[in-house]
């Protein structure tokens, strides 16, 4: 047995049986390994950012972590961005990058690049394996890092001359962490604050508080003390649709945010942070909160807190019948021109019982959490870390994750244009993915960004950045080269034909929405 065969013998016994790949020569040993090993579903992606976002979308649904294999520096850095938004969404991976043989790194070859260097800013834990004894505990140490709790990003490089040599056989796995609980002070603490100062205060969530579970109790909590829940701006999953406690998030825009905050003198934190803008604008504040809000932490991201939210609701004797009523916008089959407004009706009406919602839809995408909080039950994902290029890799992992979901992946033109190439390993594997792609030909977001931070009015250059036609982007043309049957869209009621029959069929589609 080699170095390879040990690797993904261990990677197997260790529950990580999905490998998201794009490989290259230093990796073929472990390539010809996934021959001799039955159990790993090895996914190919066409372009590294493909491969690592389909590893967080995967572990957003599926709670474990699948494994990645990339090329040397260079195919590890072109899935650097997606990694970030990994990192930030606290989704646990085994990265497998090939690294030249240990005797010919010194020789400076062209792809020879300081892996170590260019992991760590992406990864939690990183190893170098030294000899092919060392792959399989190094595997071990790997994978039982991605499933730490929280949950980690490990890189785990592999020497060439590691893969092929002999090795003795497969790792055990150390057993797994168990979830931390919470802070019964901290519960306590912000019982109190709550009991006292309910309508001033706003409860901030994220991640796990945002189950089914965790927003009951937090809906009770609200009808007891008059306190205000709201989500950070963005999330790696929330459940929403009806039946479920329906909350808004704080909005992207400092000049939206901040009336909202003003009012509120505590802010108890569940898994969230404190709010800040995104970005520094020339005369606006960083951080949003009002002055002199008091900030309590009850639980830190990866602790039990839809168990906190329940003692918390114990503690303050809130009740399901504290519930108060939630009005919900009507779901309404818009009829009509294309606008923000009757888009975000048509997905609204549109989302399948128990689908995934992928999220990149930036400008168009803003209005669209009212008019969903009505459809049928989902769960919505979220870009963490604001690379662009997330939307359609998570939705191939997720895709994978979840065979038996409807997974709708929406994105901008600009956006969709950075990992275009999943398309292709969504027609491949025949994911069951909807792609649903606003084409407005410009990057809207940046349209913005450039009035907000007070640059002036762009001149024909300035526009020339912003705009993204010249030639205009065929996404009809480009889904059907890649496999995945597809169709454009220019009024609502073309919309809800098309989304209609994308969802009534398994397998992936792409409409364009022409805007």
């Amino acid at each position: 047995m080699n170095g390879a065969e040990s690797l993904v013998r261990t990677l197997v016994a260790g529950g990580v049986d999905v490998c998201f790949t794009n490989p290259g020569t230093s990796e073929m040993h472990f390539v010809a390994a996934l021959d001799r090993v039955e159990g790993m579903r090895c996914v190919l992606g066409l372009f590294e950012g493909v491969v690592t976002g389909a590893a967080d979308g995967y572990f957003r649904m599926k709670g474990t972590p699948a494994s990645t294999l990339l090329h040397l520096g260079p195919g590890l850095a072109n899935g650097l961005a997606n990694l970030h938004n990994a990192k930030k969404a606290r989704s646990g991976i085994v990265n497998i990058v090939g690294q030249h043989a240990t005797y010919h790194i010194g020789f400076n070859a062209p792809l020879t690049s300081d892996i170590e260097g260019l992991a760590r800013p992406m990864s939690d834990w990183v190893r170098t394996s030294p000899d092919a004894k060392a792959v399989a505990a190094d595997g071990a140490a790997a994978i039982a890092a991605a499933k730490s709790a929280p949950p980690q990003i490990a890189t785990l490089i592999l020497p060439a001359d590691t893969a092929w040599n002999e090795a003795d056989g497969i790792a055990t796995v150390p057993t797994e962490a168990q979830r931390p609980s919470y802070s019964a002070d901290a519960v306590e603490k912000a019982a109190k604050i709550l009991h006292a100062h309910g309508p001033e205060t706003l409860v901030l969530m994220t991640a796990g508080a945002l189950t089914e579970q965790g927003l009951a109790f937090a809906q009770r909590i609200a009808g007891k003390t008059g306190c205000r829940v709201m989500g950070q701006t963005y999330h790696p999953r929330m459940a929403r649709g009806a039946g479920r406690f329906s909350i808004d998030r704080i909005p992207y825009v400092i000049e939206q945010a901040l009336p909202i905050l003003k009012n509120y003198k505590h802010i108890v934190l569940v898994e969230a942070n404190d709010p800040v803008a995104f970005f520094a604008y020339p005369n606006k504040p960083s951080v949003l909160k009002a002055e002199g809000t008091e900030v309590h932490r009850m639980t830190a991201w990866g602790e039990n807190s839809a168990a906190a939210l329940e003692a918390l609701a114990d503690h303050l004797g809130a009740k399901a019948a504290d519930v108060k009523p939630q009005p919900l916008a009507e779901l309404i089959k818009p009829t009509g021109a294309l606008n923000h407004t009757t888009i975000a009706q048509a997905i609204a009406y549109a989302i399948p019982e128990n689908a995934i919602i992928v999220d990149e839809s930036i400008t168009t995408g803003r209005g669209f959490f009212p008019p969903t909080a009505a459809a049928k039950p989902h769960d919505w994902l979220q870009n963490m870390g604001g690379s662009i290029g997330f939307s359609t890799p998570v939705a191939t992992g997720a895709a994978v994750a979840c065979p038996d979901r409807k997974v709708m992946c929406l994105v901008g033109d600009g956006s969709a244009m950075y990992t275009i190439q999943s398309l292709w390993t969504q027609a491949r594997e025949n994911l069951n993915v909807v792609t649903v792609v606003f084409a407005n030909r410009i990057y809207q977001i940046l349209r913005g960004e450039f009035d907000g931070v007070g640059a002036g009015q762009p001149g024909q250059r300035a526009q020339d950045m912003l705009k993204i036609d010249r030639p205009t982007l065929d996404f009809v043309a480009m889904a059907k080269g890649m496999g995945v049957p597809a169709r454009a869209v220019t009024s609502a009621d073309e919309f809800n034909v098309a989304l209609a029959e994308a969802n009534a069929e398994y397998g992936p589609r792409l409409i364009e929405v022409q805007m």
